[in-house]
């Protein structure tokens, strides 16, 4: 298994970058928060990998740190979420906030990643709580947009119309005007 790379970075696409080491050029599929925090084309770079293995597809996922990767490793392991929603997952969501999600049971909070249903976020909740039991994690949300999402559903906004306007809300401005933020961007729609 290919579990780190220390090499140049030689190409950068949409959804991929191609790590020289050694004179072999490695392509691993990352997010785009990831891809964003890595060095320019040209200079060294240090990526963790996932190595997947299927009987017709060998594909390597990048993580700039270790605990995503390892986050990426623990979401594989609920049943029906594959290494592109596991992906997705990470980069619509920080490792610590998919923790707190899952330990406050907040499965619409898991929704936001493409390719996550409600009952598939229900189903995240329940297989990976065990796994995080005992962690010592601050449960209160980062931001305050678990209040705006809260706040929305209160006022009646399905999960798909509040996730497709909570990724437009700044989480640095004061919470009443995320909730203003939000509910124009609702009646914009």
């Amino acid at each position: 298994m290919i579990g780190r790379l220390r090499g140049m970075l030689v190409a950068r696409r949409e959804t991929s970058v191609t790590v020289d080491v050694n004179g072999v050029g490695y392509e691993a599929q990352m997010t785009p928060r990831d891809m964003g925090s890595l060095p320019g084309v040209g200079e060294e770079v240090v990526v963790h990998t996932h190595t997947h293995v299927r009987e017709d597809d060998l594909s390597l996922f990048g993580f700039a740190h270790e605990g995503d990767r390892d986050m990426f490793r623990t979401l594989l392991g609920a049943s029906g979420v594959g290494p592109k929603v596991a992906l997705a997952m990470l980069g619509s969501l920080a490792s610590e906030e998919i923790v707190r999600a899952i330990l406050s049971e907040d499965a619409d909070a898991l929704t936001v990643a493409p390719g996550v249903g409600k009952r598939g976020a229900q189903k995240i909740v329940l297989e990976l709580a065990p796994k995080f039991a005992g962690r010592e994690i601050d449960l209160t949300p980062s931001s305050d947009l678990a209040t705006v999402r809260q706040a929305l559903e209160g006022l009646g906004y399905s999960t798909t119309e509040i996730n497709e306007v909570i990724a437009e809300v700044d989480p640095g401005d004061p919470l009443d005007v995320q909730i203003k933020a939000a509910l124009q961007s609702l009646g914009n729609r």
